[in-house]
């Protein structure tokens, strides 16, 4: 009972910061947590400029367009000026590689700490909560990635993910709607918006 008032409070606080923006239902398929990659791109043909790379990902022509763009921008994401937070993300992965998953919490916790601004952080303890079925915190960490960022389409699925979860499929929508506003070829989300579209508002005359 307490983890679900946690999650209904976390909703409500989203909801309030505009992050959800409408009040669901069904099972059907979901889509997955979107990850950063394991590998980016040593060649960088595109800008740096997140705005633009944003711009682009939405108007890009094919998926291997899209694709191309969404590893730059995830390049932005990951980068880090600090070398202790490279070391301890380093150590993260290591971890996570390793299955020790709590141990990896507790290295994102220390980089949190010392580095709130760095959204990978947040992100990554998400995924590892949403692991763990400890959706409260997963909530949370979302909330701090979407603060800093609105348009991380990867907090945007994994927040439309929790949602269908817990049953809320109509939020979950709208949330997976608000991904694909941002990054319109992301991968299977289209077919979710489908699904549950047909779900919660009926099929089209």
């Amino acid at each position: 009972m307490d983890r679900f008032r946690t999650s209904v409070a976390l909703l409500a606080a989203l909801f309030a910061a505009g992050f959800v923006v409408s009040p669901a239902t069904a099972q059907s398929d979901k889509g997955d947590w979107i990850e950063a990659p394991s590998k980016l791109p040593k060649k960088r043909p595109f800008s740096e400029d997140l705005d633009f790379l944003f711009g682009a990902l939405k108007v890009a022509p094919d998926d291997a367009s899209a694709k191309a763009i969404e590893q730059r921008i995830w390049a932005q994401w990951l980068v880090s000026s600090s070398d202790t937070t490279n070391l301890l993300m380093s150590r993260v992965v290591a971890a996570v590689e390793a299955k020790d998953n709590d141990l990896a919490i507790k290295l994102l916790d220390g980089i949190v700490k010392i580095r709130p601004d760095y959204l990978e952080a947040w992100n990554r303890r998400a995924t590892l909560y949403y692991m763990k079925h400890d959706y409260g915190r997963a909530l949370a960490d979302i909330r701090e990635v979407l603060r800093r960022e609105p348009r991380h389409f990867g907090a945007l699925a994994g927040l439309g993910l929790i949602l269908q979860d817990i049953g809320d499929d109509r939020q979950a929508l709208e949330v997976y709607r608000r991904a694909l506003a941002v990054y319109p070829r992301l991968q299977r989300i289209p077919d979710v918006v489908k699904k549950l579209k047909e779900q919660v508002e009926g099929r089209d005359i």
